[in-house]
């Protein structure tokens, strides 16, 4: 009993009792037992951290930016990837779950279905959930974070205008992800606002990844639908894209602007550096933490929807000049 209050600095305790015992701890290389020690208090000062992969360049600045301040707060954080399946997903929360944790940050694996069981569980248990993007009726009412995508989007598309364009092709993210859905919803606003019809034939599925963007840009040559910049869900897709076009021989943004979404580090280093939309991936981080802190305490908390900046690179440029005009 003297060694446990000297160790865990009890004030009902002699000052060079508590020094003697920790001088003998340290010679001994005693480590306290954190799960003896959860079990006391029922707190394991544990977080769980579900994202797609470690590797996806969105996810990893967020990630960065959690475990920095659950090192400062005295958590440690245990992560683990759902790999964007519904599936394992499941499983992997229900791990998490099982060890007990403080409190659980979430990725969703967004799916077309209004319920999932694991949602519902995590409701019925009453964990503190942070949703790490945007919210959907599977995963209604957990507290989220994310960026105002559809802002964004719309700052993209009115950049594009600004130039002179007034044909721009959308390569479209998964249509069963909310972010894609704002991000197609600002393209649209924009042309509204702006009073220039938009053409669905401008529009592409393109999904998330490089090889779907190379893909979507192959599809785009072949159409030739007569757009004279193109906008991307996400940077994955827009560098994928912008590599087949180079590599067809469109020169960028000479003959074509190209404009992405995310800011992840590749972009700025591609071989057109990008413009794209710089979003606030640390700062996501800390506010996610700052909610999940609120909601461990008891306190109210509100989800939080963070603005992005646009950020203008060598790869859009004005409209192109008609060879006949130039002339």
């Amino acid at each position: 009993m003297t060694v446990s209050k000297a160790l865990r600095d009890k004030p009902d305790l002699a000052g060079s009792t508590k020094v003697r015992i920790r001088a003998l701890a340290e010679q001994m290389g005693y480590v306290p037992d954190a799960s003896a020690s959860g079990l006391r208090n029922r707190k394991t000062r544990l977080l769980g951290l579900v994202i797609p992969a470690p590797t996806d360049p969105v996810y990893s600045r967020v990630m960065l930016a959690l475990e920095g301040h659950a090192h400062e707060l005295g958590y440690d954080l245990l992560l683990a990837h759902s790999l964007g399946k519904a599936e394992r997903e499941d499983v992997v929360i229900r791990r998490l779950m099982s060890r007990r944790v403080d409190g659980l940050f979430v990725a969703p694996v967004y799916r077309m279905s209004k319920t999932a069981a694991i949602y519902e569980d995590l409701r019925k248990q009453g964990l503190p959930v942070v949703l790490l993007g945007h919210g959907a009726p599977f995963c209604e009412g957990f507290i989220n974070v994310e960026t105002d995508d559809i802002a964004a989007s719309e700052s993209v598309t009115r950049h594009l205008f600004e130039l002179g364009h007034r044909r721009i092709a959308f390569f479209a993210g998964p249509m069963n992800s909310p972010w894609a859905l704002e991000r197609l919803e600002g393209y649209r606003r924009a042309h509204r606002d702006a009073g220039i019809p938009m053409d669905d034939q401008l529009v592409f599925n393109a999904g998330s990844t490089v090889e779907e963007g190379a893909s979507a840009a192959l599809q785009f040559i072949q159409e030739n639908p007569g757009a004279t910049a193109l906008q991307a869900a996400n940077d994955l897709v827009a560098i994928g894209a912008a590599d087949a076009l180079l590599n067809q021989g469109v020169r960028i943004p000479k003959d074509l602007s190209v404009a992405g979404f995310g800011n992840v580090l590749v972009s700025e280093f591609f071989r057109v550096p990008l413009t794209t939309v710089r979003q606030p991936k640390l700062r996501l981080g800390a506010v996610a933490m700052e909610l999940m802190q609120k909601l461990i305490a008891g306190e109210p908390a509100k989800s939080a929807r963070l603005p992005a900046e646009l950020t203008i690179r060598a790869s859009t440029g004005p409209v192109p000049v008609p060879a006949a005009t130039a002339a």
